[in-house]
């Protein structure tokens, strides 16, 4: 299969599996993750529909974007404080903040740019030790950090789920969603509407990702590996 053929096979079957849950058939974006790509694939997704790219490397971020400024880039990688500038410069929005001290420095890079850096906060659900991110009972403190930076807008919660079983994928993103609907509760209207992403869902399992909520997933392999064989177990 063509990336066209496999991009329009996953947007179809996320638009039925919105419809099946009582959801906008059109509420989730697919971020095709090009971390494992180079410019010739990408200007081909391009030409294919797909417009929301996935980097985790602040260098092949930096490089693509400058490439293809017209599409919309995601940071999805870890975090260094040394690269957040390189960051800010090149991504929509970023996906994986979690540490408390570098909300200042994505302030301050912001601010020089005179942008608001979008965020989403990374949420460890299912504690595995091997995943980074905060606790969920930790982002209630880290929103209230974020709150004092006026370059920096929370867009919601990210997180991954445990590899290899799609029940415990399901049991960590419908636990993800609902956290995120207890925190809406305590926050001012204006800043609850803006709240409204869910980062959830990868090769693997973004099928249970949008069953559960899901407003984007991020999705690599399935798109841009022709050999990817999917899962047997997916619903």
């Amino acid at each position: 299969m063509s990336f066209r053929e496999r991009y329009d096979a996953v947007k179809a079957e996320c638009e039925a599996i919105c419809l099946a849950h009582g959801r906008d058939p059109h509420a989730v974006c697919v971020v095709a993750v090009s971390k494992t790509v180079g410019l010739p694939e990408i200007e081909a997704a391009v030409a294919a529909g797909a417009h929301n790219f996935g980097e985790n490397r602040p260098d092949m971020l930096a490089q693509k974007a400058c490439a293809l400024p017209e599409q919309t880039w995601h940071f999805i990688g870890n975090i260094q404080s040394r690269k957040i500038e390189e960051i800010v410069c090149n991504a929509s929005l970023v996906h994986s903040l979690y540490q408390p001290h570098h909300v200042a420095k994505f302030d301050a890079a912001a601010s020089a740019l005179g942008k608001v850096q979008e965020v989403l906060l990374e949420v460890n659900v299912s504690g595995e030790e091997s995943k980074s991110g905060l606790a969920p009972d930790e982002v209630a403190s880290m929103l209230d950090v974020c709150s004092q930076y006026a370059h920096v807008r929370v867009r919601g919660l990210m997180t991954m789920a445990p590899q290899g079983n799609a029940d415990e994928a399901r049991n960590c993103f419908a636990k993800l969603a609902q956290l995120a609907e207890e925190l809406k509760v305590g926050m001012e209207p204006a800043k609850a509407e803006c709240f409204n992403e869910l980062s959830m869902g990868m090769s693997e399992d973004w099928r249970e990702a949008v069953a559960q909520g899901a407003t984007i997933v991020r999705i690599g392999r399935a798109l841009f590996a022709e050999d990817f064989n999917e899962p047997l177990d997916i619903h």
